[in-house]
């Protein structure tokens, strides 16, 4: 069977082989197929069936793209990189137990930034088998106003904290005073380099509410190397996300490294560096970012030739992949119901979801594309906006999209919509969460279910004076 894109300007379809290149460039999960009844084909399943068995709005992920991406990581930064490597996954894109299972028997650590992001994480390790001896190998917790509670939950499971100011360092160092439990740390510092898509800028430091200041490093050195029970493993930074040009994290290796010298030189016993994550995917046919390949060829590259020219030893290099992880492995199907033509302006198709399964446009202003799962072959008619069904005038999914002339019942899939859209989910109405399948070789999973009404009053208590 062959795979399909729609060129949304020209209303044309291509049928192609299945796409073999990296997964953040592709459009649809690598497995996506039409069958003859041009009905859109995930992972083996037919997605208008899934509609079907298990309601929408629901998220299909598709366990072999995401099994293939972190593949193409691993295998990429083994290829690129002589020295220790280790990814983490960046798991604010999504954390559940099922994804965290899948991406850890892939070889991954995890990037979490709360007490739910841990414990879900500790929690699948757990049931599968595969919990971590000494987790500060494994899993980090971020975050620029971690609670104690979370401070001390991630102590107890050994994580590595990655130390986002001068309070929380503070902090540490209480705790490590009056415990005799390890701390391991890495610094984490606004690099002074600025990404968007397509462009960068260097300055001193930057606005931004995350890392040490670069005017603070020799000061967090100092305080760090009086302070014996915490141990600083190395240094992190993060320039940015959905960026499509490579240059900006070779720039920021050169960065690290300096630092790593300076570190050396206060005598902390520096091994890691982590430059984040940010690589983009691919949300529309313009969209045009660097394969998974090519990113990790870059930065690696990039750490060796600046430790050559330093002279230090190559550190244990770490990235934070999340969006390019997860985010093409997941499409959104919806079922259309009303129609709303505006004569000479618009014409609104609305679905049964919208802001609160994909906050992301609202806030955002982020575009998608999408396709009518159960008539892939059908004709690209009319220009559309997608809404959703939340009283908000701006829950609108997709503006100005070309699709077949639909009708009630039919089955919108949205693209990639793996990252920030479960995670980023509301109550907004008090629509109940969506239910989110796993698919693989015409198998499908349930491993989020759908909310109840009853499970969204679950948490709401009655004063007894309330109740008649």
């Amino acid at each position: 069977m062959l795979s399909i894109e729609t060129n949304q300007e020209s209303g044309k379809k291509f049928l192609l082989p299945n796409f073999n290149g990296s997964p953040n460039q592709s459009l649809l999960p690598l497995t996506s197929t039409v069958n003859h009844e041009n009905r859109l084909i995930i992972g083996g399943c037919d997605v208008t069936t899934l509609v079907e068995r298990f309601g929408s709005p629901l998220y299909i992920v598709d366990e072999e793209t995401l099994r293939s991406t972190c593949r193409q990581y691993r295998e990429a930064f083994e290829k690129y990189y002589p020295g220790e490597s280790l990814l983490i996954y960046a798991s604010k894109a999504w954390s559940c137990m099922a994804l965290c299972n899948i991406i850890a028997s892939e070889g991954f650590g995890f990037d979490v930034v709360s007490a739910g992001e841990l414990y879900t994480t500790l929690q699948a390790l757990f049931h599968s088998g595969l919990s971590y001896s000494d987790n500060s190998d494994k899993i980090y917790l971020h975050g620029n106003n971690k609670s104690l509670s979370e401070l001390n939950l991630a102590i107890d499971n050994n994580c590595t904290i990655v130390v986002d100011n001068w309070f929380e360092l503070e902090t540490l160092a209480k705790i490590a005073q009056t415990s005799n439990k390890k701390i391991c740390i890495l610094l984490r510092f606004t690099p002074g380099i600025e990404c968007h898509t397509h462009e960068y800028i260097k300055t001193g430091h930057i606005d931004s509410k995350f890392g040490f200041d670069p005017n603070d490093l020799e000061a967090v050195f100092t305080f760090v190397s009086n302070n014996s029970a915490i141990e600083c493993k190395g240094i992190h930074a993060h320039i940015g996300s959905q960026i499509f040009e490579c240059k900006p994290h070779q720039d920021l290796a050169g960065v690290l490294v300096d630092w790593m010298k300076k570190a050396v030189a206060y005598g902390l016993p520096i091994k890691e560096l982590n430059v984040g994550g940010g690589l983009g995917i691919r949300y529309t046919e313009s969209d045009d970012p660097p394969s998974i390949d090519e990113w990790a060829k870059g930065i690696c590259t990039a750490v060796v030739a600046a430790c050559k020219e330093t002279g230090l030893p190559q550190p244990k290099l770490i990235a934070e992949p999340g969006r390019s992880l997860i985010g093409t492995s997941c499409v959104t199907a919806y079922t259309i119901g009303s129609r709303k033509v505006v004569p000479g302006i618009r014409t609104y198709i609305a679905v049964d979801g919208g802001m609160s399964d994909n906050p992301r446009p609202i806030t955002y202003q982020s575009e998608y594309l999408a396709v009518i799962a159960n008539r892939m072959a059908a004709e690209l008619e009319e220009t559309v906006t997608v809404a959703g069904k939340h009283c908000e005038s701006g829950d609108v999914l997709i503006q100005d999209i070309k699709l077949p002339v639909t009708k009630p019942g039919d089955i919108l899939v949205v693209m990639a919509t793996g990252a920030y859209n479960y995670s980023m989910a509301s109550n907004y109405n008090r629509l109940p969460n969506p239910a989110a399948v796993l698919v693989n070789q015409g198998e499908a999973n349930l491993i989020i279910k759908r909310e109840s009404l009853e499970d969204l009053i679950y948490q709401d208590l009655l004063p007894e004076r309330l109740v008649k």
